[in-house]
């Protein structure tokens, strides 16, 4: 499964960074790493939502944030490949 994490200017300002740390965080507890690859990406017009994250292959766009993005991560991510 490969996660993108929009590092545009507007999700930049709303803590992309911030995302991308704490999922790369979980990946690695969680050793996931196999099955999840993170990679960032630019605007995936999302911009007033929060820090856009898209799953490749899917559609739907999800907005984390630096509060939610453990949470947001288990919920769609973790049950996906476990």
């Amino acid at each position: 499964m490969i996660l993108k994490v929009c590092v545009g200017s507007a999700c930049h300002i709303k803590g992309s960074y911030d995302v991308i740390k704490i999922i790369t965080k979980i990946i690695e507890e969680e050793g996931l790493g196999k099955e999840v690859e993170l990679k960032a990406c630019f605007c995936l017009n999302n911009c007033t939502e929060g820090v856009s994250v898209i799953v490749d292959g899917e559609e739907k766009i999800y907005s984390f944030s630096k509060e939610n993005a453990e949470k947001k991560f288990k919920d769609i991510i973790e049950e996906r490949v476990l």
